[in-house]
């Protein structure tokens, strides 16, 4: 389970085994260690953050802020994927 970086408490993070075939570029953010109830966010091309789920219930004003700082931090997010995948593919 490579980690991408952390935000406070915050884990963000991308599964080892992901589905196959590989789905577009997203992260998992949870409390504390990775979760199998975790939070998904898609990253778009232009680098934006868009929500697939909060199955980790993360309070809204703490997600707002979590986005933001994985949209500001975007290139790195993308740079992790590809060296770790191999490949990069975008929900939109």
């Amino acid at each position: 389970m490579p980690q991408v970086f952390r935000i406070g408490s915050y884990w963000v993070y991308f599964w080892a085994n992901e589905n196959e075939p590989l789905e577009p570029i997203h992260v998992h953010v949870s409390q504390g260690k990775p979760s199998e109830n975790a939070t998904k966010i898609w990253i778009t091309k232009t680098g934006h953050c868009l929500l697939c789920h909060n199955n980790s219930h993360i309070p809204e004003k703490a997600l707002r802020n979590i986005m933001r700082v994985i949209e500001a931090r975007n290139m790195e997010v993308k740079q992790k994927w590809k060296s770790f995948f191999n490949t990069i593919d975008y929900f939109c």
